[in-house]
Protein backbone atom coordinates (compact mmCIF):
# COMPACT_ATOMS: atom_id res chain seq x y z
CA UNK A 1 0.00 0.00 0.00
CA UNK A 2 1.27 3.49 -0.63
CA UNK A 3 1.75 5.86 2.35
CA UNK A 4 -1.79 7.98 1.44
CA UNK A 5 -3.14 4.49 1.60
CA UNK A 6 -1.63 3.57 4.84
CA UNK A 7 -3.07 6.51 6.57
CA UNK A 8 -6.58 6.13 5.13
CA UNK A 9 -6.42 2.16 5.80
CA UNK A 10 -5.79 3.51 10.07
CA UNK A 11 -8.10 6.07 9.12
CA UNK A 12 -11.10 3.78 8.81
CA UNK A 13 -10.11 1.31 11.67
CA UNK A 14 -9.57 4.38 13.83
CA UNK A 15 -13.01 5.43 13.12
CA UNK A 16 -14.66 2.37 12.94
CA UNK A 17 -13.64 1.57 15.98
CA UNK A 18 -15.32 4.66 17.64
CA UNK A 19 -18.68 3.29 15.67
CA UNK A 20 -18.54 0.24 17.54
CA UNK A 21 -17.06 1.67 20.99
CA UNK A 22 -20.19 3.43 21.38
CA UNK A 23 -22.74 1.86 18.74
CA UNK A 24 -22.42 -1.39 20.34
CA UNK A 25 -21.75 0.62 24.09
CA UNK A 26 -25.36 1.99 24.34
CA UNK A 27 -26.80 -1.05 23.52
CA UNK A 28 -24.61 -2.77 26.25
CA UNK A 29 -25.11 -0.01 28.86
CA UNK A 30 -29.39 0.12 28.11
CA UNK A 31 -29.50 -3.75 28.22
CA UNK A 32 -27.38 -4.40 31.47
CA UNK A 33 -28.66 -1.90 33.51
CA UNK A 34 -29.92 -3.50 36.83
CA UNK A 35 -31.29 -0.16 37.76
CA UNK A 36 -33.78 0.19 35.64
CA UNK A 37 -34.15 -4.10 35.04
CA UNK A 38 -37.08 -4.56 32.40
CA UNK A 39 -37.77 -0.99 31.94
CA UNK A 40 -33.90 -0.43 30.57
CA UNK A 41 -34.38 -1.82 27.55
CA UNK A 42 -35.64 1.70 25.61
CA UNK A 43 -35.11 1.51 21.63
CA UNK A 44 -34.90 4.85 21.65
CA UNK A 45 -31.98 5.61 23.25
CA UNK A 46 -30.45 2.64 21.61
CA UNK A 47 -30.93 4.56 17.97
CA UNK A 48 -30.10 8.15 19.74
CA UNK A 49 -26.55 6.40 20.59
CA UNK A 50 -25.44 5.12 17.59
CA UNK A 51 -26.69 7.83 15.35
CA UNK A 52 -24.43 10.25 17.65
CA UNK A 53 -21.67 7.04 17.33
CA UNK A 54 -22.00 7.63 13.47
CA UNK A 55 -21.68 11.11 13.57
CA UNK A 56 -18.42 11.51 16.36
CA UNK A 57 -16.69 8.46 14.42
CA UNK A 58 -17.78 10.34 11.10
CA UNK A 59 -15.86 13.58 12.67
CA UNK A 60 -12.86 12.24 14.11
CA UNK A 61 -12.00 10.10 10.82
CA UNK A 62 -13.49 12.33 8.06
CA UNK A 63 -10.24 14.21 7.05
CA UNK A 64 -7.87 11.20 6.93
CA UNK A 65 -10.31 8.71 5.03
CA UNK A 66 -13.07 10.39 4.40
CA UNK A 67 -15.00 7.97 6.77
CA UNK A 68 -16.64 5.55 4.81
CA UNK A 69 -16.64 3.44 8.31
CA UNK A 70 -19.04 0.94 5.73
CA UNK A 71 -18.40 -1.68 2.98
CA UNK A 72 -21.75 -0.47 1.54
CA UNK A 73 -20.45 3.15 1.07
CA UNK A 74 -17.19 1.94 -0.24
CA UNK A 75 -19.05 -0.18 -2.54
CA UNK A 76 -21.48 2.61 -3.80
CA UNK A 77 -18.49 4.96 -4.19
CA UNK A 78 -16.36 2.61 -6.12
CA UNK A 79 -19.39 1.65 -8.62
CA UNK A 80 -20.65 5.31 -8.59
CA UNK A 81 -18.54 7.84 -7.59
CA UNK A 82 -15.06 7.21 -8.91
CA UNK A 83 -13.62 6.03 -5.66
CA UNK A 84 -10.46 4.12 -6.95
CA UNK A 85 -11.06 0.36 -6.63
CA UNK A 86 -7.59 -0.68 -5.57
CA UNK A 87 -8.50 1.12 -2.47
CA UNK A 88 -11.63 -0.78 -1.86
CA UNK A 89 -10.01 -3.79 0.03
CA UNK A 90 -8.06 -2.28 2.04
CA UNK A 91 -10.98 0.10 3.58
CA UNK A 92 -13.01 -3.03 3.94
CA UNK A 93 -10.48 -4.66 5.82
CA UNK A 94 -9.68 -1.67 8.15
CA UNK A 95 -13.20 -1.25 9.03
CA UNK A 96 -13.78 -4.53 9.62
CA UNK A 97 -10.65 -4.74 12.00
CA UNK A 98 -11.62 -1.60 13.05
CA UNK A 99 -15.21 -2.71 13.97
CA UNK A 100 -13.94 -5.89 15.93
CA UNK A 101 -11.73 -3.73 17.75
CA UNK A 102 -14.17 -1.53 18.86
CA UNK A 103 -16.34 -4.80 19.86
CA UNK A 104 -13.53 -5.71 22.24
CA UNK A 105 -13.29 -2.25 23.61
CA UNK A 106 -17.13 -2.42 24.80
CA UNK A 107 -16.24 -6.05 25.92
CA UNK A 108 -13.42 -4.76 28.33
CA UNK A 109 -15.94 -1.91 29.32
CA UNK A 110 -18.23 -4.20 30.11
CA UNK A 111 -17.42 -7.49 31.20
CA UNK A 112 -18.27 -8.18 34.69
CA UNK A 113 -22.14 -7.05 33.05
CA UNK A 114 -21.77 -9.61 30.56
CA UNK A 115 -20.12 -12.38 32.33
CA UNK A 116 -23.13 -11.91 34.97
CA UNK A 117 -25.50 -12.16 32.08
CA UNK A 118 -24.68 -15.41 30.32
CA UNK A 119 -22.55 -13.10 27.62
CA UNK A 120 -25.68 -11.91 25.79
CA UNK A 121 -25.48 -10.69 22.25
CA UNK A 122 -24.75 -7.16 22.52
CA UNK A 123 -22.67 -7.38 19.70
CA UNK A 124 -24.86 -7.74 16.37
CA UNK A 125 -27.85 -7.69 14.61
CA UNK A 126 -30.82 -10.56 14.10
CA UNK A 127 -32.18 -13.21 15.92
CA UNK A 128 -30.46 -13.88 19.36
CA UNK A 129 -30.08 -10.59 19.89
CA UNK A 130 -31.16 -7.87 22.11
CA UNK A 131 -34.36 -7.00 20.31
CA UNK A 132 -36.82 -9.26 22.50
CA UNK A 133 -35.29 -10.17 25.84
CA UNK A 134 -33.65 -7.84 28.52
CA UNK A 135 -31.50 -9.63 31.26
CA UNK A 136 -31.22 -10.10 35.00
CA UNK A 137 -34.65 -11.48 35.21
CA UNK A 138 -36.88 -8.94 33.87
CA UNK A 139 -38.89 -9.40 31.34
CA UNK A 140 -39.04 -7.03 28.12
CA UNK A 141 -40.93 -3.60 28.80
CA UNK A 142 -42.44 -4.84 25.23
CA UNK A 143 -42.07 -7.00 22.23
CA UNK A 144 -41.87 -6.07 18.99
CA UNK A 145 -42.94 -9.80 16.88
CA UNK A 146 -40.65 -11.79 15.40
CA UNK A 147 -39.67 -11.08 11.76
CA UNK A 148 -38.75 -14.08 8.59
CA UNK A 149 -35.22 -13.75 6.85
CA UNK A 150 -36.80 -12.12 3.66
CA UNK A 151 -38.44 -9.46 5.47
CA UNK A 152 -35.44 -8.54 7.24
CA UNK A 153 -33.73 -8.68 4.23
CA UNK A 154 -36.09 -6.11 2.45
CA UNK A 155 -35.58 -4.03 5.24
CA UNK A 156 -32.00 -3.80 5.44
CA UNK A 157 -32.42 -3.06 1.64
CA UNK A 158 -34.23 -0.59 2.11
CA UNK A 159 -32.17 0.68 5.17
CA UNK A 160 -29.50 0.87 3.78
CA UNK A 161 -30.95 2.47 0.81
CA UNK A 162 -32.34 5.87 3.19
CA UNK A 163 -28.68 5.90 4.61
CA UNK A 164 -26.81 5.99 0.97
CA UNK A 165 -29.56 8.81 -0.08
CA UNK A 166 -28.44 10.67 3.38
CA UNK A 167 -24.74 10.54 2.70
CA UNK A 168 -25.09 11.20 -0.96
CA UNK A 169 -27.81 14.54 -0.98
CA UNK A 170 -25.55 15.29 2.12
CA UNK A 171 -22.21 16.11 -0.07
CA UNK A 172 -24.16 17.17 -3.48
CA UNK A 173 -23.82 20.94 -3.63
CA UNK A 174 -26.16 20.97 -6.29
CA UNK A 175 -28.89 19.51 -4.22
CA UNK A 176 -29.41 21.28 -0.52
CA UNK A 177 -25.79 19.47 0.71
CA UNK A 178 -23.93 20.87 3.43
CA UNK A 179 -20.79 22.90 3.16
CA UNK A 180 -17.32 21.74 5.34
CA UNK A 181 -18.01 19.16 7.77
CA UNK A 182 -21.27 19.69 8.66
CA UNK A 183 -23.04 16.85 6.39
CA UNK A 184 -21.91 14.19 8.60
CA UNK A 185 -25.25 15.41 11.02
CA UNK A 186 -27.31 14.45 7.93
CA UNK A 187 -25.65 11.30 8.04
CA UNK A 188 -25.98 10.69 11.31
CA UNK A 189 -29.61 12.27 11.36
CA UNK A 190 -30.16 9.53 8.13
CA UNK A 191 -28.78 6.45 10.62
CA UNK A 192 -31.68 7.54 13.65
CA UNK A 193 -34.17 7.89 11.07
CA UNK A 194 -33.73 4.29 9.89
CA UNK A 195 -33.33 3.08 13.53
CA UNK A 196 -36.72 4.85 14.69
CA UNK A 197 -38.86 4.33 11.66
CA UNK A 198 -37.15 0.69 9.79
CA UNK A 199 -35.30 -1.17 12.83
CA UNK A 200 -37.38 -3.36 14.21
CA UNK A 201 -37.46 -6.36 11.66
CA UNK A 202 -33.77 -7.03 11.46
CA UNK A 203 -32.03 -4.16 14.08
CA UNK A 204 -30.80 -2.11 10.84
CA UNK A 205 -27.11 -3.56 10.57
CA UNK A 206 -27.07 -1.29 7.51
CA UNK A 207 -23.25 -1.90 7.49
CA UNK A 208 -21.57 -5.36 7.26
CA UNK A 209 -18.38 -4.15 9.15
CA UNK A 210 -20.63 -2.55 11.82
CA UNK A 211 -22.20 -6.39 12.26
CA UNK A 212 -19.73 -8.70 10.72
CA UNK A 213 -16.41 -7.64 13.15
CA UNK A 214 -19.14 -7.54 16.12
CA UNK A 215 -20.21 -10.48 15.29
CA UNK A 216 -16.95 -12.44 15.51
CA UNK A 217 -15.60 -11.19 18.79
CA UNK A 218 -18.47 -12.28 20.56
CA UNK A 219 -18.16 -15.62 19.40
CA UNK A 220 -14.69 -15.26 20.55
CA UNK A 221 -15.76 -14.36 24.02
CA UNK A 222 -18.44 -17.10 24.58
CA UNK A 223 -21.69 -15.66 23.13
CA UNK A 224 -23.92 -18.48 21.69
CA UNK A 225 -25.70 -18.77 18.58
CA UNK A 226 -23.89 -15.87 16.38
CA UNK A 227 -23.35 -18.02 13.32
CA UNK A 228 -26.74 -20.06 12.73
CA UNK A 229 -26.74 -22.48 9.99
CA UNK A 230 -29.37 -21.10 7.77
CA UNK A 231 -26.49 -18.42 6.97
CA UNK A 232 -28.85 -15.19 8.48
CA UNK A 233 -25.53 -13.96 10.06
CA UNK A 234 -24.09 -13.78 6.53
CA UNK A 235 -27.02 -12.95 4.33
CA UNK A 236 -29.23 -10.33 5.88
CA UNK A 237 -26.77 -8.03 7.41
CA UNK A 238 -23.98 -8.58 5.41
CA UNK A 239 -24.84 -9.03 1.84
CA UNK A 240 -28.07 -6.82 1.51
CA UNK A 241 -26.17 -4.05 2.50
CA UNK A 242 -23.59 -4.51 0.67
CA UNK A 243 -25.46 -4.90 -2.58
CA UNK A 244 -27.87 -1.90 -1.33
CA UNK A 245 -24.93 0.68 -1.77
CA UNK A 246 -24.14 0.93 -5.00
CA UNK A 247 -27.57 0.70 -5.84
CA UNK A 248 -28.72 3.70 -3.35
CA UNK A 249 -26.14 5.90 -5.29
CA UNK A 250 -27.76 4.52 -8.98
CA UNK A 251 -30.65 5.97 -7.79
CA UNK A 252 -29.68 9.00 -6.22
CA UNK A 253 -28.48 9.68 -9.40
CA UNK A 254 -31.25 8.67 -11.56
CA UNK A 255 -33.90 9.91 -9.56
CA UNK A 256 -32.42 12.77 -8.17
CA UNK A 257 -29.05 13.53 -9.37
CA UNK A 258 -29.92 14.20 -13.31
CA UNK A 259 -32.75 16.53 -12.02
CA UNK A 260 -31.33 19.34 -10.34
CA UNK A 261 -31.32 22.48 -11.95
CA UNK A 262 -28.05 23.79 -13.25
CA UNK A 263 -26.32 27.20 -11.66
CA UNK A 264 -27.57 28.31 -14.80
CA UNK A 265 -30.96 27.78 -14.28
Amino acid sequence: MSKSTIKEFIGEIFGTFILILLGDGVVANVGLAPRLAGTAYNWNTITIGWAFAVIIAAYVSGGVSGAHLNPAVTLGLAVRRGFPWNKVAPYIIAQMIGAFLGAGAVYLVYREGLVAAGMPNVWSTGPGSTFGQTWFGAESSGAIGSYGMLTAAITEFFGTLILIWGIAASGDLKNNGLKDNLGVFIVGFAVLAVGLSLGGPSGYSINPARDLGPRILGALVGTKGLFDPQFYWLIVPVLIPAIAGPVGFWLYDVLISKNLPSKED
